[in-house]
């Protein structure tokens, strides 16, 4: 049982570190925004997000993840940071 016990601290030590890496890419997200706004260009982008998604792809093969979960988790990582725009 204490293997399993180390076992969840660790996943907890990784999702403070995701918690992390979603937060500071909300607040790049949110100076994205105000670029925007100032250039008067649409929140919405979405040859860029076929961009990051065709790169995520690409590096959840690298790193043996299936594309189609991470594809469809950064989807909602996307639908999140477009709302932080606005």
């Amino acid at each position: 049982m204490e293997d399993l016990t180390k076992l969840r601290n660790k996943i907890n030590q990784v999702d403070e570190k995701i918690l992390s890496a979603l937060s500071e890419r909300a607040q790049i997200c949110r100076a994205i925004g105000e670029t925007k706004r100032k250039m008067n260009l649409p929140v919405k982008d979405p040859d860029r997000e076929e961009e990051v998604l065709a790169h995520i792809k690409h590096a959840a093969k690298n790193l043996e993840l299936d594309p189609l979960q991470i594809t469809a988790i950064y989807r909602e990582i996307v639908n999140m940071c477009c709302s932080v725009q606005e």
